[in-house]
């Protein structure tokens, strides 16, 4: 050790270095030797590393664990006296709909005239991790002013190499990385003192300490852009006990547990997982969202990762699988800066290890901005394909090569070959035009281009029966016209389609047939004699024509009567079914029609207890009965009946009084006469009057007639004739 005394005098001491002391780091992270301020002798001490992950959860510098759900812009460090000119600041907000837990928004890093910031726009979901400077967009990676950033496609990791400062964030949270020997004991904020000594984590703005550093972090409120509304407590934190915390997951299906397992057991020794564990739990039973029961694994993870422990462990979950773009793999170690073909072998490194996206083994990358991974090293040609050295392509219609000595790609316009003129375009339509090359898209040469508007204009009509059609041969380009045959049949210039009848010959039946005439292409016509309909209905028989009719027809010879179902020929002139003798139907004719007509004989009341014993018989019509009463006197009886004459009928049963009875009528021997005397009486009408009815006739007309309405009954005197066999008629009435 050298000691200037006076008149450029210099006197060397010797200086015994005091021997080495192992201590043991309160945050669980191994010692460091580094030299004292002299450069001269080592000694170990504790980096200081603060994290946080989750809704949020912290481990400060010196390993304080606690959670806090400030929704607000905090001091995460702060030098106490600025030295480096460094402050970091953290960005929280509300991301849970159904609790109030807040997330890690951003992180901000003001170091010297620079303000960087680290931003994830998606908070639920697949991470939008984005750089800002000064509120400007930056195109990673970054290296400028003695700030580095990188992007492992699942961080953001921002590197100081003159201090050794690393700070990283996520999807997952942050770290911040600050070696003691710039920064010990002169931080203060969320991470704490970073004195190795957690007795003193919890300090407020002036340097009071409190118990409890989630009550110690309401007091580091900033102004942000973001938040600008952020209050300060206004009075003095007074000592609350803090909630017991939760020792179990509170969903069955819970990640939690993967951190005490043998998954994570080769790096138990190094990094305790208590901590890691206790901030899963409480994510398991705060937050809906079980996702976010990752961040705690991967920052287990990645403090595993920096401890050299690598753990694969992401396949190990249906939640947490990371996921890279195209042409790179995941890996849960590798360098943040990864190497490239342009790297400089004598220039600083990041030497800091994430996970991320990387290249597989064999590659690397082509250089940080394109984030092309290549197994040799070259060129990248304007497209940004990766091109070997001495590699030649083409490149719109340019030849290029990727030269060693420049490794740059070269380029000049492409040569080609005169095109040639010799080809015969005569045919209609050709023309000889001078087109892009088909085998080579960058030359041209001379082709026959069929231009349809130059060939000749050409009319067709077709014959009936065929129908035009336009089509260009192979080979050719002007449309040639034909005429095709319709599915049709033609005769008399007339079309026909297929099933359709055609009057060809009388009394043949012709039909548009689905047969082809091979000679003409159409459909064939195809006629049959006609079969004449011989077998008439009942009532109707088949007459012969007469005259150039191809066939008789059916004419009409009897009635017929259609009774429940059943047809009747009427044979007779009046016919009644055998199962009502009063129903008489009667065959009229008018004109050539024959028509059934229908009428009912109505029966005089009877009762049999008027009648003589055994003397009750159905009258010879098999209609009515009849008797031999006990009382026949002459008497006016009434009855209602149609009146049809001469075909016409009444439409309705018109009241027909009538006079029925037996009078003072007998044949005994006369002493006076010495014979048979005869008395006859007849009961007959008395006293009538003219009544008149309208009767309905077949063709529709409708005529009156008058008829005698029997007022009143009685006996009178009349000629007694020949006996003769009784027979009793149908009733009748006078038409007048």
């Amino acid at each position: 050790m050298a000691r200037c005394i006076e008149n450029n005098t210099i006197e060397i001491i010797p200086y015994e270095c005091p021997p080495l002391q192992n201590i043991t780091c309160t945050n669980g992270k191994k010692p460091v030797l580094v030299y004292d301020e002299y450069y001269c002798c080592q000694y170990y001490t504790c980096d200081c590393v603060c994290e946080g992950w989750g809704d949020p959860h912290y481990i400060t510098f010196d390993g304080l664990y606690y959670s806090y759900q400030g929704n607000c812009t905090y001091v995460l460090m702060k030098e106490i006296l600025p030295i480096h000119n460094l402050e970091i600041y953290i960005d929280n907000v509300f991301c849970d709909p159904t609790e109030d837990v807040s997330c890690p928004r951003s992180i901000t890093v003001s170091y010297v005239s620079q303000v960087i910031t680290l931003i994830n726009h998606n908070l639920i979901g697949a991470a939008q991790l984005e750089a800002l400077k000064n509120g400007e967009s930056l195109n990673l990676p970054y290296s400028q002013q003695g700030v580095k950033i990188m992007n492992s496609g699942i961080n953001l990791i921002l590197e100081i190499p003159r201090l050794k400062v690393v700070v990283t964030f996520g999807i997952t949270g942050f770290s911040v990385t600050l070696p003691f020997q710039y920064f010990g004991k002169n931080t203060q904020g969320h991470c704490g003192t970073c004195n190795n000594n957690q007795a003193d984590d919890c300090m407020l703005p002036g340097g009071k300490l409190v118990e409890s550093c989630a009550v110690m972090a309401d007091y580091w409120p900033v102004e942000d852009l973001y938040q600008p509304n952020c209050p300060t407590p206004p009075a003095l934190p007074t000592s609350a006990p803090e909630p017991p915390p939760t020792l179990a997951p509170c969903k069955p299906d819970s990640m939690c547990d993967l951190l005490k397992t043998s998954l994570f057991a080769e790096c138990h020794p190094f990094v305790s997982p208590e901590n890691f564990y206790r901030g899963c739990v409480f994510d398991s039973c705060h937050v809906s969202n079980p996702t976010v029961e990752c961040t705690s694994l991967q920052t287990y993870a990645a403090a595993c990762a920096q401890a050299g422990v690598c753990i694969y462990w992401r396949n190990h979950t249906t939640l947490c699988t990371g996921e890279c773009p195209l042409g790179k793999v995941y890996k849960p170690c590798g360098p943040a800066e990864q190497p490239t073909c342009q790297d400089d072998p004598s220039g600083p490194t990041m030497n800091y290890t994430t996970e991320g996206c990387f290249c597989p083994d064999g590659m690397k990358l082509f250089n940080q901005e394109s984030g092309i991974c290549v197994e040799k090293c070259g060129c990248l040609d304007p497209e940004g394909i990766p091109r070997e050295f001495n590699e030649r392509f083409e490149y719109k219609c340019q030849d290029c090569i990727c030269e060693e000595s420049t490794k740059t790609v070269t380029c000049k316009p492409k040569v080609c070959p005169p095109p040639s003129a010799t080809t015969d375009c005569s045919a209609p339509g050709f023309v000889l035009v001078n087109q892009t090359s088909p085998s080579d898209p960058c030359c041209s040469t001379y082709v026959c281009q069929c231009q349809p508007n130059t060939c000749p204009v050409t009319n067709m009509n077709c014959p009936i029966g065929y129908k035009p059609v336009v089509s260009v041969p192979d080979g050719k380009c002007c449309a040639e016209h034909t005429c095709e045959p319709k599915r049709v049949c033609v005769h008399r210039e007339t079309e026909y389609q297929p099933g359709s009848s055609v009057p060809v010959i009388a009394c043949q039946d012709c039909t548009c047939a689905n047969q082809i005439d091979p000679k003409s292409g159409l459909l064939k016509i195809i006629c049959v004699f006609q079969q004449c309909k011989e077998h008439c209905e009942l009532g109707y028989g088949y007459v012969e024509s007469d005259s150039d009719e191809c066939c008789g027809k059916c004419v009409q010879k009897h009635c017929v009567v259609n009774i429940n179902g059943t047809k009747h020929l009427l044979t007779v002139k009046t016919w009644s079914p055998s199962e009502n003798k009063c129903e008489h139907y009667t065959c009229v004719k008018n004109g050539e029609t024959l028509t059934a007509s229908r009428s009912q004989t109505v029966c005089p009341p009877f009762q049999e207890s008027n009648c003589q014993p055994e003397t009750i018989q159905t009258a010879a019509n098999g209609c009515c009965k009849i008797c031999v009463e006990k009382e026949k006197g002459c008497k006016l009886m009434s009855m209602t009946t149609h009146i049809t004459f001469n075909g016409c009928q009444s439409s309705q049963e018109v009241d027909m009084p009538y006079c029925e009875g037996s009078c003072n009528t007998y044949t005994m021997y006369s002493e006076a006469a010495a014979a048979m005397e005869h008395s006859c009486s007849c009961c007959k009408e008395i006293n009538f009057s003219n009544r008149t009815v309208d009767l309905v006739c077949l063709n529709g007309d409708t005529v009156p007639y008058t008829y005698m309405y029997v007022e009143q009954c009685g006996c009178t005197k009349t000629d007694c004739t020949t006996a003769r066999h009784h027979v009793r008629r149908k009733r009748s009435f006078t038409l007048l």
